[in-house]
């Protein structure tokens, strides 16, 4: 080969070399936040909201499998402010997850950029404040996870992808949220809420529909305490996608939609062409209330019938619709650890861990419980504790015990609840509700599988009973009334992680706790260092950084 000819192809392959270095990081997203104080009217009563951007609800992130997600927020509050990603896992970076356990709250006037993947996960999610009452005023927002070029849904591409965030409302004072942390600070239980918003608003419209064309409506249910059934008028949903994973196509006339629950399903402008509402509707309450949104047919020659669909009574009814879901097992899509899994049922149990919710008065005011223990968030987050080798100065592990706790029991215990967890362990968790309302759990950082949801209490001949072959893998369950229901996962992803109730009132009275996984190795592979520039508050603040992890 002549020198000329060499040098030639090595360029080439340098310049290939550079090229293939180049796309092999995944892309980025960047945004910047202003999270503000404004003056709101979403059920015509001004009050005081929390807007992004001066947007409420708040910017719709739009992302792909994998993608680098970077926000600077900044804080124009009055008041420490955090963001919280929910559904999103954060695979060993907990650094990121936005909860006051892992992170120190982004003091008033300053800033803090989260830095994020949205690795191996597709589907519908939300983020919102996770501080004080502030979700009361806003801040909320869509978060979605398209699925990579290369890897097929199961569906055709829609016309067009709206997001639909739903949830209750509450009207209280000017400044609700700020009223309604003052009223549970002083023991109180929060009232019902004054009404039901879709996208922020009431009895309005949004959305233009072609004839014959289908749609993709991904719905959240972003409301503080309150179930809600979503349907459309004359239009069957068929059901693609629920928290992250696909789901056998069904068709629904309405769905329920319990606190912190998305949706994805598909809607076709099959119908005569005029306005039809989209209607979420209160459920197992006794005074109804309901919002409406117009959707327009392009050609339409009429207005909204008057006559709307009824919702769906009681609640054996939303237990009978949950057993319909079903995992999608043919559809190409990130996967639950360990990936490409579908054995989850075949895999022996290591733990059984049984919950109990529970409420009772400690010094004269309201607290919940998970297991006779209400969660205190201190000073220090949980997560800088530990990771400066400093968690006894702020918390014990172990503070409850596996086997719940007897019904009726009232005795609760108010202190941080970290329950240790042993890495890669397959575990069981049961969720026993002694309580006359409906439960919406949630966890962090993972996916797990929603096996089973029963009237009763739970004992272990009821695993008889579990869905072990198609159970949907997701991160949040219902819980309805004197019922339990039994979850599946693997503690494979080393964090500090949020077990929550979803009703808002019930966490910010200690109905929570974390998860403790710790990577035995201490080791990269497992979990990141902590990120530079890292906010540091409480007993660490001011201690040197511990020796970080290596490979």
């Amino acid at each position: 080969m002549g020198s000329g000819l060499f040098l030639f192809a090595l360029l080439l392959c340098l310049s290939t070399a550079s090229l293939w270095t180049v796309r092999a990081e995944d892309p980025y997203l960047f945004f910047t936040w202003k999270v503000t104080y404004g003056t709101i009217s979403p059920l015509g009563v001004p009050q005081q909201g929390i807007l992004i951007n001066g947007e409420f609800p708040g910017p719709n992130i739009n992302s792909t499998t994998n993608n680098n997600v970077v926000v600077n927020i900044f804080n124009h509050l009055d008041e420490p402010f955090l963001i919280h990603w929910s559904g999103i896992q954060h695979r060993k970076n907990c650094w990121q997850d936005g909860l006051p356990g892992t992170t120190c709250p982004i003091p008033a006037g300053t800033n803090f950029t989260y830095h994020f993947q949205v690795k191996d996960q597709i589907g519908s999610f939300f983020y919102y404040p996770s501080t004080a009452m502030h979700r009361a005023a806003g801040g909320f927002g869509g978060l979605r996870i398209n699925s990579r070029l290369l890897i097929p849904v199961p569906y055709a591409d829609p016309e067009d992808d709206y997001t639909v965030l739903i949830g209750d409302w509450y009207t209280k004072s000017h400044t609700s949220h700020t009223a309604l942390k003052q009223l549970l600070d002083s023991g109180r239980t929060l009232a019902r809420p004054d009404g039901i918003l879709i996208n922020g608003k009431n009895a309005k419209g949004d959305g233009n529909l072609q004839p014959e064309k289908t749609y993709k409506y991904r719905i959240c249910n972003v409301g503080l305490r309150t179930s809600l059934n979503f349907r459309i008028q004359n239009h069957p949903m068929k059901l693609v996608e629920m928290e992250g994973s696909h789901v056998v196509q069904n068709d629904y006339q309405s769905l329920d939609v319990h606190v912190g629950q998305c949706f994805s399903v598909l809607v076709t402008a099959n119908q005569e062409p005029r306005d039809y509402y989209m209607v979420a509707s209160t459920r197992f309450m006794k005074t109804i209330h309901m919002s409406k949104a117009i959707i327009r047919y392009t050609n339409g020659k009429g207005p909204a019938s008057s006559d709307l669909p009824e919702a769906p009574m009681g609640w054996a009814w939303s237990l009978n619709q949950f057993r319909t879901f079903r995992w999608n097992l043919t559809a190409s899509a990130a996967r639950p650890n360990p990936q490409g899994s579908f054995r989850y049922g075949s895999i022996n149990i290591t733990r059984t861990i049984k919950l109990v919710n529970s409420f009772g008065n400690v010094d004269g005011k309201l607290r919940y419980a998970i297991n006779g223990v209400s969660h205190v968030e201190p000073e220090t987050p949980l997560k800088l504790a530990e990771y400066f080798r400093v968690p006894e100065k702020v918390f014990k592990y172990d503070a409850i015990t596996d086997e719940g706790i007897p019904e009726g029991s009232t005795t609760i215990t108010v202190a941080p609840n970290v329950l240790n967890a042993t890495y890669r362990n397959f575990v069981e968790i049961i969720f026993e509700n002694h309580e006359k309302r409906l439960q919406s759990w949630h966890l962090n950082g993972y996916s797990f599988f929603a096996v089973a949801i029963e009237p009763g209490k739970w004992s272990p001949e009821k695993r008889t009973n579990y869905n072990l072959l198609d159970a949907v893998s997701r991160h949040t369950i219902q819980v309805f009334p004197k019922s339990w229901a039994a979850i599946l996962l693997t503690f494979d992803n080393c964090g500090m992680w949020n077990l929550r109730s979803e009703l808002t009132e019930n966490r910010y009275l200690g109905q929570q706790l974390y998860v403790s996984v710790l990577s035995p190795a201490l080791s990269l592979r497992d979990e990141y260092n902590i990120p530079d520039r890292t906010l540091l508050c409480g007993v660490v603040k001011g201690m040197p950084l511990p020796k970080p992890y290596t490979i």
